[in-house]
């Protein structure tokens, strides 16, 4: 279990060295291969690559009305009136709602004998050759390597939001 110094910890160094060229899909789910490079802090020169896909279902679009609808269950009067001032403000809230989904089945992991900076390097070489635009290369910390990976998740959450909120509006959904 990680302590919460461990979290931060894990926060702090996770680094993209490569992102996918592509945002997550407005109307449809995203598929994303992802290379995470951590090294063994027990020994010298151990690096571990985990590599996995994560599935970004299609982002649900929460409107005011909506929102008013989840707000009442299980609530009272105080509840109530709160989802009418809510939905009072239906042009200035819309919240996007997204799933992810990363398999523990899909998680692949071998051991290489060489320093993180060599392995993430070569790594990177060989994905830019690839040119695959839903690949990532991440580093991060062994201990916390599931820390970094959904760090990564809410990066490109917050990378695709706009462009998903975009979408949703010039179909008049907003």
């Amino acid at each position: 279990m990680l302590t919460p110094d461990d979290f931060t910890y894990a926060l702090e160094n996770t680094h993209v060295l490569l992102a996918p060229s592509q945002r997550l899909d407005t109307f449809g789910t995203s598929l994303f291969n992802y290379f995470l490079v951590t090294e063994s802090m027990d020994t010298v020169n151990l690096s571990r690559v985990r590599e996995g896909q994560i599935h970004a279902e299609r982002p649900q679009l929460l409107t005011p009305q909506n929102m008013a609808k989840l707000l009442l269950e299980g609530f009272g009067d105080q509840g109530q009136r709160f989802a009418e001032q809510i939905s009072a403000q239906a042009g200035r809230f819309a919240f996007l709602k997204y799933g992810f989904r990363v398999s523990k089945s899909d998680v692949r992991s071998y051991d290489v004998h060489e320093s993180l900076e060599n392995v993430a390097g070569k790594l990177k070489d060989e994905l830019v050759l690839k040119n695959e635009p839903l690949t990532a290369l991440l580093t991060g910390v062994d201990d916390g390597w599931e820390v970094c990976l959904l760090k990564f998740m809410v990066d490109m959450i917050t990378a695709s939001a706009p462009g998903n909120m975009g979408d949703f509006r010039e179909r008049g959904m907003l």
